[in-house]
C-alpha cells in the first residue's frame, strides 16, 4: 500500500496534513496543546468525507478520546493511575473509545465512528495512522500474560501510515508494519510487513431468490 499522496492541483480532495516537510526523517517537530488540537481538527478534516469545516471537525464524536488519551497518558506517566483512570472512563463513556491510559500513541491519530475501538496498556500507534469502528489493539489472554515478565509487552505495536479496518483484531505483542492496511474484519495473530495488506476471507456470494429471499450463489 503507498504512502497517501496529496491531492493534484485542481483536485476537490483536501490536502493531507504535513507531516514531513523541513525535518529529518523519524522525527517530529514539539506542538504545544493547542497547536496538536489544531493539527487534530485538520486531520479530521482531510480523512473524513463527511466533514465540511474546521469548526465541524472540531465536533467529531471521537477527538475528546484522542484528547482525553493524551492527559491521561501523562497521567499515567507521573503515576498518578487512578487519575488516568477517570479520564479514560469518561471518554469511553462519551465516545466508545477505550484507549488505556499507558499506550503510547503517536500524532494525527483520526478515528472515525469509534465505538468499540479498545487500544491495550503496552500497545504503541505511530504518526499518521487511521483506525475505524471496533478495533482491537489487545493481549492473546491473561492466562499466557500472566507468565510474560514484568514490563513485557503484551500488545501490538503499529507503524506509521497504518490503516486498521472495522472489526480488525490485532492480538499479542507483534509488529504491524509502516503504510500496511488490516481489512476489516481481519485477525492478526503474527507480525505485518511493511506495505502489506491483510484482508479477511470473504463471505459466501448470495443471489436473489424469487420471492425476494436470498440463497447462496
Amino acid at each position: 500500500m503507498d504512502a497517501p499522496q496529496q491531492p493534484a492541483a485542481g483536485s476537490r480532495l483536501r490536502p493531507l496534513p504535513d507531516s514531513s516537510a523541513d525535518r529529518p526523517a523519524g522525527r517530529e517537530p514539539a506542538l504545544g496543546v493547542l497547536a496538536r488540537m489544531r493539527e487534530d481538527v485538520e486531520t479530521t478534516l482531510a480523512r473524513d468525507p463527511s466533514i465540511m469545516t474546521k469548526a465541524e471537525a472540531l465536533f467529531h464524536s471521537t477527538l475528546p478520546a484522542v484528547w482525553l488519551h493524551r492527559a491521561a497518558h501523562r497521567l499515567y506517566r507521573g503515576k498518578h493511575r487512578i487519575g488516568a483512570r477517570v479520564l479514560t472512563s469518561v471518554a469511553r463513556v462519551l465516545t466508545g473509545v477505550e484507549i488505556h491510559p499507558g499506550a503510547k500513541v503517536g500524532r494525527r491519530l483520526f478515528i472515525d465512528h469509534g465505538t468499540g475501538v479498545v487500544v491495550g496498556e503496552t500497545a504503541v500507534i505511530g504518526d499518521d495512522v487511521t483506525i475505524y469502528q471496533q478495533v482491537t489493539l489487545g493481549a492473546v489472554g491473561w492466562w499466557r500474560d500472566n507468565l510474560r515478565d514484568d514490563g513485557e509487552r503484551r500488545h501490538p505495536v503499529v507503524g506509521d501510515r497504518v490503516t486498521l479496518g472495522a472489526n480488525a483484531t490485532v492480538l499479542g505483542p507483534l509488529v504491524i508494519g509502516d503504510d500496511a492496511m488490516l481489512g476489516a474484519h481481519s485477525l492478526v495473530l503474527k507480525d505485518v510487513g511493511p506495505g502489506e495488506k491483510v484482508l479477511a476471507e470473504p463471505s459466501a456470494d448470495w443471489r436473489p431468490r424469487r420471492g425476494g429471499a436470498e440463497e447462496r450463489a
